[in-house]
């Protein structure tokens, strides 16, 4: 009896051929347009990333990174498919602006449409090279590539009734405080690499991938998107038209972060692993030679610092102020009377463990010292106050505001500042160790 035949009886050639008809058929597609002429919508991205994360692979399954004749056709489907995710991306952005509510955003849309004509640049010129590469391999290319009708744009002009109530009908103020504290804190994380004018080429090769690589980048990417998470499934669970304008703001900016933030890293990704270091390989060498071909890595260079980078640290900074009136229209306010620092009063040590217990959490506290009031924010209002509280010989202080903050500095001041009678530090509670 004839052995039965299997999928896994089908030989490398025979599979390679079916793994690549769908992402040959694409590229078929994109190269039947001019430079003048823009095919490309999220369905098209969407159908290259996939069909080009499956044909890498199956290619890195059967050893293409280390075959001199398959390595370079399975390096143009990794350029293809971290190429099609950062257009997918930057399209979003693009379709999304209508809903976001950004103020002054002329700029950036422009910036934006230059990032993605590059990237669409990128895959007008890979699409022929692929081909020309699958016919090298004796892969059949399809005749036929798809009708313009199979990938139509996402916005139609049309849109659906809004008839669901925004309102959750539940208290999502501690979900609102606990979301607006955490941007906060990552716009502390994005601080050092806000730049305010373009930087040189130079410049951003001392940055990539010295200060600014993947792995940083990915790690920005998870805490936004997390929050995104946040707001999403405890806060909105709707649309954008109706309902509270500074809530849907505040999502607005570390939405769009999220998403410049995932062009970011895919270009960073393939930069660092494709184009930046190879090795003295002659076949990896000859290879990156020919990607840089398709790729200019000093436009690439440019887009992930110039536009991607300061766009991110920009919609942080700026999402700060509508970040700090949220939360304080949302927490809990109290007010709590506690002594002075012993023998030393208000001085440099305990005024800067006040502040940052109060930056820690990001809401309003105010030192009320005999009716006048100091920011507690602020170093320097505090040790204001701490001179006042001297000339007034005064030995017990109100701080208002956020509950949370005066919780701790409740117990700051329950271990007399963490100093003792000679201004030495003393250990901080276990609920301070955050101070350090």
């Amino acid at each position: 009896m004839a052995e039965k035949l299997t999928a896994c009886s089908i030989t490398f050639k025979e599979k390679v051929q079916i793994y690549s008809h769908d992402f040959l058929k694409a590229c078929v597609y994109i190269a039947r347009f001019g430079r003048d002429e823009n095919p490309f919508t999220k369905k098209l991205y969407s159908r290259l990333r996939a069909t080009s994360h499956l044909l890498e692979d199956f290619l890195d399954l059967h050893g293409a990174k280390n075959n001199r004749d398959w390595f370079y056709y399975r390096e143009l489907t990794s350029l293809v498919c971290h190429i099609s995710i950062s257009c997918y991306s930057q399209r979003h952005i693009a379709n999304r602006m209508a809903f976001y509510d950004l103020p002054d955003i002329a700029d950036f849309e422009n910036e934006g449409q230059k990032t993605l004509d590059f990237l669409n640049d990128v895959l007008r010129k890979a699409a022929p090279a692929i081909i020309e590469e699958a016919k090298r391999l004796n892969i059949r290319v399809p005749e036929g590539g798809y009708d313009q009708a199979n990938f139509p744009g996402v916005v139609s002009g049309e849109m659906l009734e809004y008839n669901i109530d925004d309102d959750a009908g539940h208290d999502q103020r501690k979900h609102i405080v606990k979301i607006s504290s955490e941007f906060l804190s990552i716009a502390k994380l994005f601080a050092p690499f806000t730049f305010y004018e373009a930087q040189t080429l130079d410049v951003i090769r001392e940055m990539v991938p010295a200060k600014v690589n993947e792995v940083e980048i990915r790690g920005f990417e998870m805490v936004v998107h997390n929050l995104q998470s946040s707001f999403d499934s405890y806060v909105i669970q709707g649309g954008f038209r109706h309902g509270n304008r500074k809530l849907k703001q505040l999502r607005a900016h570390f939405s769009v972060v999220l998403h410049i933030l995932e062009v970011q890293g895919r270009l960073l990704h393939f930069y660092e692993r494709h184009l930046h270091e190879v090795g003295s390989i002659t076949t990896y060498r000859s290879v990156r030679s020919r990607l840089l071909d398709l790729v200019d890595p000093d436009m690439l260079l440019d887009r992930t610092i110039n536009y991607c980078l300061y766009y991110a640290c920009h919609f942080m900074s700026c999402g700060k102020r509508l970040a700090k009136e949220v939360l304080n229209e949302n927490i809990e306010r109290g007010a709590i009377t506690v002594g002075i620092p012993e023998t030393r009063g208000f001085h440099a040590r305990p005024s800067l463990m006040v502040a940052k217990i109060v930056q820690n959490y990001g809401g309003e506290v105010e030192l009320v010292v005999n009716g006048d009031r100091f920011d507690a924010s602020s170093v320097l209002d505090i040790q204001w106050a701490g001179g006042k509280i001297q000339k007034e010989e005064v030995r017990e202080v109100t701080f208002e505001g956020d509950t949370r903050a005066l919780a701790d500095i409740e117990i700051l001041a329950s271990v007399n500042y963490a100093e003792d009678s000679m201004g030495k530090g003393l250990p901080l509670p276990k609920e301070l160790k955050y101070l350090k």
